[in-house]
């Protein structure tokens, strides 16, 4: 439990500084001279570069722990943010986002892999999922809006200074504090001799290829939101303005997190109805709901907050309790390939039709195709429902 306590603590550093990014990085790129479309292309270019850092952290986190890679990660990523106080014009900007999308790919699955290995009970697994959900939130409530401030305040160097000098320090704290959990192992033969119908377990590889379209969708409808709003930045005032909004997002999330009484209920339920819940929400973006703009992105954050640690309960239920590190690798594969497509959707077809009415079709596909992958084995659909 200390490991966990440990892990949470610098994690919350560490989430806050990266969400505090994401109302300044637009207006930074702007500041340069970038269009949006490059801006749009620098989005999914850190997203795309995650890809070979998540496909190495699967089986190297399995391998060697997470605790190296949950150093490094955090170290080199504030490094770059150091050097990136310094860039002058857009393309290096872009060159150091592409190297930062790689080295913060293997962050992810690292802390994903430790906090399952923490436990083989799913009960208290699915607890510590949500612990991350809850970490993940609060420090993203108030970190957007900070990160404008700080902008407002000393101006973009000093802040990407200040932000990449906590990473460093949280990547030396790591280094002290966390330590490797042991490896998850299937039930001993006397475990298997209390339980008078066991079932077998169910290989990493027999989780559906579907499943992960709803992460694919979720991210891309994140990309085109996280696209969006900072294009609003257009003054100081502005920056704050859509800090703000991000922090509504969290704060949505932050709310059905904290209804503990939601874990009791079927991760596979939770996800599909959280889904469906948030493609609802794009729609009412899209079509230009009467319903105050304020409002919906709490609905948003709200139903992120239900299918997050839904999700991840959902993959350790289907992962047969083994090799957690490629199981929640692909999944920060699948984030990736919709942090890519969404921003590059966005940014090329804004012209043509509102990017929250793709959100919207894209959540809906996933939200259809999820069963379509579960469903076909009955023995899991009765598990899993």
């Amino acid at each position: 439990m200390k490991t966990a306590i440990w892990l949470y603590l610098f994690l919350f550093v560490a989430f806050f500084d990266l969400h505090a990014q994401y109302p300044i990085l637009t207006p930074f790129a702007l500041s340069l001279g970038a269009a949006p479309s490059f801006i749009g292309l620098m989005m999914g270019i850190y997203s795309i570069t995650h890809l070979p850092g998540n496909l190495i952290a699967g089986y190297s986190v399995d391998r060697f722990g997470s605790r190296l890679f949950i150093v490094l990660s955090l170290l080199l990523a504030g490094i770059i943010l150091l050097v990136q106080s310094h860039v002058t014009n857009p393309w290096e900007l872009l060159v150091l986002r592409s190297i930062s999308g790689f080295v913060l790919a293997f962050l992810s699955p690292a802390c994903m892999a430790l906090l399952a290995n923490l436990s083989h009970n799913p009960l208290k697994q699915g607890k510590l999922m949500a612990g991350n959900g809850l970490v993940h939130t609060l420090a993203s409530v108030i970190s957007p809006a900070a990160g404008a401030l700080l902008v407002a305040r000393i101006g973009f160097t000093e802040a990407f200074n200040a932000l990449g000098w906590i990473l460093v320090f949280t990547a030396l704290c790591a280094f002290f504090f966390i330590r490797n959990a042991p490896r998850s192992s299937p039930p001993s033969h006397a475990e298997h001799s209390a339980k008078p119908s066991p079932e077998p377990e169910e290989p990493p590889t027999a989780i559906p290829w579907l499943i992960y379209l709803l992460p694919i969708a979720m991210s891309c409808a994140q990309g085109i939101l996280s696209f969006e709003l900072p294009l609003m930045a257009v003054t100081a005032d502005a920056m704050m303005t859509t800090g703000l909004l991000f922090s509504v997002v969290s704060l949505g999330a932050l709310v059905t997190l904290s209804m503990l009484f939601l874990n009791r209920y079927s991760p596979f339920a939770r996800s599909l109805w959280g889904a469906v819940a948030l493609a609802l929400t794009y729609f009412m973006l899209a079509v230009d709901s009467p319903i105050p703009f304020a409002v919906l992105l709490l609905l948003l954050g709200m139903a992120k907050g239900i299918i997050f640690p839904a999700l991840s309960s959902l993959l350790i239920e289907l992962s047969g309790g083994k090799r957690y590190g490629r199981t929640f690798s692909l999944l920060s594969i699948a984030f990736s390939i919709g942090a890519f497509l969404g921003p590059m959707l966005a940014g090329q077809l804004r012209g043509e039709l509102s990017p929250y009415y793709i959100a919207f079709v894209v959540l809906m596909i996933a939200s259809i195709a999820m069963p379509l992958g579960l469903y076909r084995d009955p023995a899991r659909r009765t598990r899993l429902t």
